[in-house]
Order: C-alpha cells, then structure tokens, then sequence
C-alpha cells in the first residue's frame, strides 16, 4: 500500500533535483525554467497528498490555480526566451546582465 511517506518521499526527491537543477546549472535558461517546473510539481504532490490524506478538496483545487501559473510561467518564459534569442544569437545566462529596459 502506498502511503503519505511515500508521496513525501517522492516529492522531497524532486525538490531536492530542482533546487540543485538551479544552482548547480547557471547557464542555460530553458534548464533553469525545467528546474523551476519541478520545484511546482514537488509542490503539488505535497498539496494533492495531504488532500488525500485529510480528506479534502482543498489541496487539489489549489494545485490546479498552482498548474496554471505554471503554465503561464513556462508560457511567458520561453516567450521571453525567444526574444531574447534573436536579439543576442544565445541563450546563456551569462549574457542577460547586458539587457536594458
């Protein structure tokens, strides 16, 4: 039988990926954005695993309005991107500090 422990489990362990995702990967902008999506869907199996376990709805509406931000997010990011591919011909990190408003 599957548990609430393992749920957790689960979502700890792609906290963990997401976090280091970001840290650990400084250059590129679409990982950073995937790291940044697993972070989302770490949080989301702790909301629908509570839920699941207490007994309400709460926690899976709410991981739905967090899916679709996310959406958003991953929307506008790579819109984002795309811009700034063409204006500078990369995607490193490096080289958005030389953007201006």
């Amino acid at each position: 039988m599957i548990g609430l422990a393992h749920y957790l489990t689960v979502s700890a362990i792609l906290f963990v990926i997401g976090v280091l995702g970001i840290f650990l990967n400084r250059r590129n902008v679409i990982l950073m954005l995937m790291a940044i999506e697993l972070l989302l869907l770490a949080v989301n199996i702790n909301f629908v695993a509570f839920s699941g376990y207490l007994g309400d709805m709460i926690g899976q509406v709410f991981a739905m309005f967090v899916l679709t931000v996310a959406a958003a997010e991953a929307a506008i990011g790579l819109a984002i991107l795309v811009i700034f591919f063409r204006r500078r011909g990369t995607i490193a990190v490096d080289a958005a500090d030389r953007m201006r408003g």
